[in-house]
């Protein structure tokens, strides 16, 4: 056995050095950039028939803008750009989403991938098809009312799983940053209760706040001609936002309204200010400089002075009970002012006098009230949590099935005395993981995850990610613990399908009385080292190419088997026909020898904490009884038991009780001697 370790070493290493040498620029070593459209790809998606030009924005939310003869015709995303959509792989799952200038997904397109569970099972068409589903999708609708999505597809639902996700977050980010809809929580822009001047400043949509004559004549002394003291206004100011229907509207009327926020950039927001009083927070400067230096909007470290690009005038107010105003002027704030945000309008008032100048300046507060935004969103439920959610009759049968067989395990002893009870319950048991978790649930592991997780760990590794899938996850978490406690044979014994359908077979050959081949103890150890150098060889290929090393992966029948269910082209289920003939005649022969997940779970199966397995002084010496039986050659001419090959079936423990079969217990039976 030494040299089958020292080779297993050896290629381990060179997997070490693979990957090394991709991490330092090697050819498997991928760009990660979101990939970029051009223009046929854009019409394609946005279903334009005329040339389009395409232009990259950086600015906000980053994307593409597409025109058509001088027009905008849509916008296009990338999801491993703005949803950071990441795979199974631990990396990029790159999606272009396009939208139109009314908030409607037009097109998808998948670009790129590195995800080894779209190899299983799924056709390049299922993935154009389930891709393009999204096509239609109109994102100002409620959440709840789009019931026409894909639904992911059974055998990839972890990788369909984040399509899905990134491209409706892309979609509705993309969306929300081109102003085509409003963000949860945003200004409410579409509902509207009519309201009148009390009813406004009452629910803090207006603001108000007043500095009388005598006041400014104490802030402004020495200044000429001089102010005179007195109870009238020096400046009645109100301010509030007018991108709300139910103020702006109600202030403006309609005609106003529409004329106000018509012209609105996305990102925009409008607002109202209106004065009366002796001062005018408008002045007649802007009028030479195009710049209302009497006015400055602040928040967070932000100034903000309009100019006369973003002022409107408004003549007169349409709302019921206003007070008499001298000034109404409309500005239009930029991106840099954030309407959610509390913000301060400062009017400032200057005077000359004899001295130096004199300065009072009037500021007032403004938060939009709840009242005229949307309701905020709820909490986004992470994906795996509604895949759980949805899986729960799945879930529950695995977990079933590993509350059984945990049992079966601390239980073995009392099982093992119990011949026809072992026999039985481990062909039901092989019987339902075949049916049920293997035809039924889609529940094979493979050696393809194992490299899926290696790459994660190198990329980024997101648990959000694997618990996507939950039988797979259920089965993973299983056999890793299981490792610890009893080896590899927790999974290759008892939960893989492939191999209760190889033991299966086998036992129905050996009940129509199918003579079974010995192969020489020599021989058996040798034939090992193929599974070992096919799991090394197809991680260590997968750091060089992901796509050759899915290719060689196809050396797993599982796909074929089990997750397509013999619905394939003839070479592979040839391939799959040869491995199961082969098994008629040597138990489990694939498991043995050619399985390179058995090797994979061998060799962490080292670190295997307990020995459940009992031998005798006698093993290997006296008797040999347990090594001839031993299903796949696990227990060498010493009668030890290679944790690396055993399917922890529990026949030697069965023979090692029976007071008919073991030699041993023959013995101490005739002669009465219990050693």
């Amino acid at each position: 056995m030494r040299f089958l370790n020292g080779g297993i070493l050896a290629l381990a290493l060179l997997c070490g050095v693979f990957a090394q040498g991709v991490a330092a620029g090697g050819p498997g070593n991928d760009a990660l950039h979101p990939s970029t459209p051009d223009p046929g790809l854009a019409a394609q998606l946005l279903r334009q028939s005329a040339p389009v030009q395409v232009a990259r924005q950086d600015d906000g939310i980053p994307g593409w803008t597409v025109r058509a003869e001088g027009r905008v015709v849509g916008f296009i995303g990338s999801t491993w750009e703005i949803a950071g959509s990441v795979g199974y792989s631990g990396r990029p799952l790159d999606v272009l989403v396009a939208i139109t200038p009314n908030a409607v997904i037009s097109g998808a397109r998948l670009m790129q991938h590195n995800e080894p569970v779209l190899t299983l099972g799924i056709s390049d068409a299922d993935i154009v098809a389930y891709v393009g589903g999204f096509a239609g999708q109109n994102l100002r609708a409620p959440v709840d009312a789009r019931q026409d999505l894909p639904d992911v597809i059974s055998r990839a639902t972890v990788s369909t799983g984040v399509i899905r996700d990134g491209i409706l977050r892309t979609a509705r980010t993309l969306a929300i940053g081109r102003g085509l809809i409003e963000a949860a929580g945003g200004i409410d822009r579409l509902g509207f209760t009519a309201t009148d001047w009390p009813g406004l400043l009452a629910a803090g949509a207006l603001v108000e706040t007043r500095v009388s004559m005598t006041e400014a004549a104490a802030a402004l002394a020495g200044t000429t001609p001089p102010l005179q003291p007195g109870d009238g206004d020096f400046l009645r100011l109100w301010v509030g936002l007018a991108d709300a229907p139910s103020i702006g509207q109600s202030l403006l009327g309609q005609p106003g309204y529409t004329a106000a926020v018509g012209n609105l950039g996305p990102g925009d927001s409008a607002l109202i200010v209106i004065s009366s009083g002796l001062w005018s927070h408008r002045g007649t400067d802007w009028r030479k400089s195009g710049l209302f230096d009497r006015l400055t909007i602040s928040q967070n470290g932000t100034s903000f002075q309009p100019g006369a690009d973003s002022y409107q005038m408004i003549k007169r107010l349409r709302i019921d009970h206003a007070p008499e105003v001298k000034e109404i002027s409309l500005f239009h704030l930029p991106k840099s002012i954030n309407p959610l945000a509390p913000f301060r309008v400062t009017v400032s008032a200057t005077r000359l006098g004899a001295g130096t100048p004199a300065t009072l300046t009037i500021p007032i507060e403004y938060r939009l009230p709840d009242a005229y935004r949307l309701p905020p969103a709820a909490p986004d439920v992470p994906l795996w949590q509604t895949v759980w959610a949805a899986k729960h009759l799945q879930t529950g049968i695995v977990v079933l099935m590993l509350s059984v067989l945990t049992l079966i395990l601390f239980a073995q002893e009392w099982i093992t005395r119990r011949p026809r009870l072992w026999r039985f319950g481990r062909i039901g048991f092989l019987t339902t993981t075949l049916f049920v978790l293997g035809w039924g649930l889609n529940g094979q592991l493979s050696v393809v995850q194992v490299v899926a997780f290696l790459h994660s760990l190198l990329n980024g590794f997101r648990w959000e990610t694997f618990l996507i899938e939950p039988v797979i996850f259920l089965l993973w978490g299983f056999t890793a613990l299981g490792l610890l406690f009893w080896g590899r044979g927790v999974y290759c014994g008892w939960l893989c399908p492939f191999g209760a359908l190889q033991e299966l077979t086998n036992t129905a050959a050996q009940a129509l009385g199918l003579r079974q081949v010995a192969v020489p103890q020599a021989l058996h150890e040798r034939l090992w080292v193929i599974k070992y150098t096919a799991f090394v060889g197809i991680v260590a290929l997968s750091f060089y190419s992901l796509h050759h090393a899915l290719i060689a992966a196809e050396f797993e029948p599982f796909k074929t088997a089990i997750s397509m269910r013999m619905l394939r082209a003839w070479p592979f289920l040839l391939f799959v026909g040869v491995i199961l003939v082969a098994g008629l005649f040597i138990e489990r022969f694939y498991c043995r020898y050619l399985c390179p997940l058995g090797a994979g779970l061998a060799i962490p199966a080292k670190l295997k904490i307990f020995d459940w397995l009992k031998r005798r002084a006698q093993c290997g010496r006296e008797c040999r009884l347990c090594e001839t039986k031993c299903t796949v050659g696990a227990i060498d001419p010493l009668g030890r038991i290679n944790p690396n090959e055993c399917v922890l079936c529990l026949r030697c423990q069965i023979i090692m009780n029976d007071p008919h079969s073991c030699p041993v217990l023959k013995r101490r039976a005739r002669t009465g001697d219990p050693a």
